[in-house]
This record gives structure tokens, sequence and C-alpha cells, in this order.
């Protein structure tokens, strides 16, 4: 039980680190910097903040690494539950960490987009602007693809945290829903052209962040809390 909570508290820590790295990359970056409808703004805010920029990079590189390990160290965790889905989850988790690593080659690009001027020449301001969100377009693009196996893999992760008897169930439960969250979102945006003004994008994936979240922080803080049961019938019957 000592070596499960060890164990937990590794991959509450890891989590945490997936969590804070992709929160700053995917979502606090791109907020101050990127505005898809306007290449000349976004290209100065970029020059502007490069720091903040390549501060993104860096950070969205240490998720996946962080993500690398998360899975395997989950394995330990619940392979004595069903190893077939333990294994699953791992599969599904790791398809996602390559594929990202060669999508954020377009992040890269933009930074060459950036360095000197005359590294471009016989292009005028307007193309290398375009340019350079054309790259963050094809990053975007590349997340949402890396996004169908961050959401596949939320399936066997939480049937084994619902399986188990050392976390709290409702957790599986909304692990589980995140996953169809992120799939509904990702087929959403490719058949409605109009899907991300619809405004409900963010609802749907809410299972998928209280879920993580909240399996993060207990698996940190609280660790795993498995009932002894044995100890439990022993009292049962010594009442009698």
């Amino acid at each position: 039980m000592t070596n499960r909570n060890k164990v937990s508290r590794i991959a509450g820590l890891l989590y945490l680190g997936v969590v804070l790295t992709g929160i700053f990359s995917l979502m606090y970056v791109p907020s101050k910097l990127i505005n898809h409808e306007n290449a000349r703004l976004t290209f100065q805010n970029l020059k502007a903040s490069e720091t903040l920029f390549r501060s993104g990079i860096a950070s969205g590189l240490l998720c996946y690494i962080f993500f690398l390990f998360l899975p395997l160290v989950l394995y330990r965790l619940f392979r004595e539950i069903n190893e077939n889905m333990a294994k699953l989850m791992v599969i599904l988790a790791l398809i996602s960490v390559p594929m990202y690593f060669l999508n954020v080659q377009n992040e890269l690009n933009v930074l060459s987009l950036l360095k000197v001027p005359g590294s471009f020449e016989g292009y005028n301001p307007a193309q290398i602007q375009s340019q350079a969100l054309a790259y963050i377009s094809q990053y975007d693009n590349g997340m949402r693809l890396v996004h169908i196996f961050s959401g596949l893999w939320l399936f066997p992760f939480g049937y084994l945290v619902y399986k188990s008897d050392f976390l709290p169930k409702v957790f599986g439960i909304l692990l589980m829903l995140g996953c169809f969250g992120y799939l509904i979102n990702f087929f959403g945006g490719i058949l409605i052209s109009n899907y991300k003004e619809l405004g409900i994008s963010s609802y749907i994936s809410m299972p998928a962040s209280l879920g993580e979240i909240g399996i993060c922080l207990w698996l940190l803080i609280i660790g795993a809390k498995e009932k002894n049961k044995k100890l439990q019938n022993e009292n049962t019957i010594g009442r009698f």
C-alpha cells in the first residue's frame, strides 16, 4: 500500500507538470499572441513578445516529455486491475507524443521567420506575415489530430480508475466522458464549418478538464487510499 501511494504521487506530480505546462503553452500563450483573423497583428505580437512565444514552445515540449512518462507510471498503478486495459491506455497515450514533436516543427518554422529579415529576401512583409500565420494554423490543425489520442487514452484510464478500489469512481466517469468530449469536438470541427462559433466546445470538454485536474490533485495530495478489506472483516467478526 505504501508503494502504491508512492507510485500515485509520482503520477500526480507528472500529471501536474502536464497540466501546468499544457495550460501555459496551449491556452495562455496563444491567447496573448495569436489572432487568426489578422496576420499583421499576429506577426507584430510575435516580434514584440518573442520570448513569450519561445517559452510557449519550450513549455509544450516539457508537457509532452512529462506525458511520455505519465502513462508508464500509471501502468504500474493499474496493471493489477486489468493489464490489457492498462496496456491499451499506455499505447493510446504514447501515440500522441511523436505526433506532437513532429507538429512542433511548425512553431520552429515561425521562429525562422522572426529571425533575420534578410533570410527571406524577395518576400515582402505581408507575405512573411501570412506565412507565419499559415505555420501557426498548420500547428493548430496538427494539435487537433494529436487531441484524438489525448481523448482516446482517457477511456481506458477512466475505466481503470472506476474499477479501482483506491480512487474515487466519479473521476473515472468524468475521464470516460472526457474521451467522448474530445472526439465530439474533433468531428464537430470537421463536419460543421461554424462549430467554434456555436460555443458548445468548452462545455463538451468540461468533463475531461474536471476529470484530469481532479485525478491529478487526488493522486498528488491524497494518493491511493485502498480500503483494507481484510482488516474490516476481522473487525466486523470481532464485534460478534
